[in-house]
């Protein structure tokens, strides 16, 4: 029998280590095990809040004084056709498991996140998009059908055809209608382990946008870094990369590139230092001074170029820096990622930039996407663009970074923007009513009340946000 004691009593982070919570950790191993905890938590009148892999910035896999459920336990891959590209696993089954699993039969996720290590329930609870948005959308598109436990004992299997309302409500429901117990999945088709990627240097925001714009349809992957440091005339200055899949016969040697080991990049930089250590290296740069200096080094340094690269590389390179997020220092990070609509994203971007500098708190990672809408309820995307910008929390500038990301959340606003519940750490609930309106969250408290009807699924974010 499942019963809370001391020994699960643990404090967990976001994954930036800015945020801090205790909980009741459990590990559930199958639905019968959640169930036991369902009970648990109704006789101890506590919250229940989903955890995959702990990889949101924010407050998304916390509950303070309540109950977490870490799902990584749950990391079967139940059906693989290599023959049709549709793949069955359980909700703890990370990215990499993916890959790694359908790569050498000639496939590859649709859509995946910047780290390969998020689990399949998180990247369904959080409906998260690639550098590929722009043309194969959320990842809850490429979803044929999932299983979930409410926490009224009922599993629902829904799919496109199936309870399509609840569909679009759970996909992107920050877990807070059921837990996810399978998920089936449709691969995308390739001929080769590489891509072919071309990088170029933009001179402002302004040139850099209207390159995303322009070379979005040309192109499967775009993506754009963003100096946000320089200012004047090179405000937004940066570097774009795209990529594509190689055409079948393109890549002389398939077998050799569709394997797991050529995905692989090594575990030292020349042979001598050991990637785990590197985090160490990049700390003394991690200040106004120092990131000017890379950013500046980067961009004059930048050159057109075109090259092929592994898939892994191009999409999860910051994985190859183990704990690079420690880098920031003991108080962590925490990112402001806004959606724009094209028409907007410009003027309010400058201003938000310009802001950040006269305050002295600049982002030190900027990068930016193109994006296209979608049917999902809490859905934050628009057809515009995406800007993610890391900043750096320290006892110092904590409460002048939060006012200054407030008064961001305004300009946002003011210009038709959203918000992704996965990033943003200070998102308020009026914020929330403004981007997605009151019939939008009054249809959610609907699905809310038919799924979950005590209320049993809590999270810091779900009460910060939706109170």
């Amino acid at each position: 029998m499942t019963t809370l004691s001391v020994d699960q009593f643990a404090s967990l982070e976001n994954f930036g280590h800015s945020l801090r919570a205790p909980s009741y950790l459990f590990r559930p191993g199958d639905a019968e095990q959640i169930s036991q905890v369902f009970e648990l938590a109704k006789q101890h009148a506590l919250t229940i809040n989903l955890r995959g892999a702990g990889r949101s910035y924010n407050d998304a896999a916390l509950n303070g004084g309540g109950i977490v459920l870490d799902l990584t336990g749950m990391n079967r891959i139940l059906d693989w056709n290599p023959e049709t590209g549709i793949l069955r696993a359980e909700p703890g089954v990370t990215l990499q498991q993916v890959w790694q699993h359908v790569l050498p039969d000639g496939w590859w996720p649709p859509v995946v996140s910047g780290t390969m290590f998020t689990t399949l329930g998180g990247c369904l609870g959080m409906n998260i998009h690639g550098k590929n948005n722009f043309k194969m959308g959320m990842f809850g598109e490429h979803v044929l059908e999932f299983t979930a436990l409410l926490p009224t004992g009922e599993v629902v299997t829904c799919s496109p055809q199936k309870d399509d309302d609840l569909f679009h409500a759970m996909i992107g429901g920050l877990g807070m209608l059921g837990v996810f117990t399978s998920v089936t999945l449709e691969m995308k088709r390739i001929y080769s382990g590489q891509l072919d990627v071309r990088a170029w240097n933009v001179p402002d925001l302004a040139t850099g946008l209207e390159a995303l714009l322009g070379g979005a349809p040309k192109n499967d992957y775009i993506v754009g870094w963003v100096d946000t440091i320089a200012g004047g005339k090179g405000l937004g200055r940066g570097q774009l990369h795209s990529a594509n899949y190689l055409p079948a016969g393109a890549d002389p040697d398939p077998s050799r590139t569709l394997q797991v080991a050529y995905q692989t990049l090594p575990s030292t930089f020349f042979g001598l230092v050991p990637k785990s250590s590197l985090h160490y290296f990049m700390s003394p740069f991690l200040n106004n001074p120092g990131v000017w200096a890379v950013n500046t080094a980067k961009y004059v340094l930048g050159r057109t170029r075109a090259y092929r690269q592994p898939h892994a590389a191009f999409h999860f390179l910051l994985d190859y820096i183990p704990d690079w997020e420690l880098a920031y220092g003991r108080d962590g990070l925490i990112q402001h990622q806004s959606f724009l609509p094209k028409e907007t994203a410009l003027d309010a971007w400058t201003e938000m930039l310009k802001l950040s500098q006269r305050r002295g708190l600049p982002s030190y990672l900027g990068v930016t996407k193109r994006h296209r809408p979608d049917k999902f309820l809490l859905t934050h995307a628009v057809d515009g663009f995406s800007l993610a910008m890391d900043f750096k929390v320290t006892r110092g500038n904590r409460a002048g970074l939060s006012e200054m990301l407030e008064e961001f959340d305004q300009i946002v606003l003011e210009a038709g923007g959203r918000f992704y519940f996965a990033k943003n750490s200070e998102t308020a609930p009026e914020t929330a009513r403004r981007f997605l309106g009151e019939e939008t969250i009054a249809r959610f408290r609907e699905f809310k009340k038919r799924c979950d009807p005590e209320n049993l699924l809590g999270s810091d974010l779900y009460r910060r946000v939706f109170g």
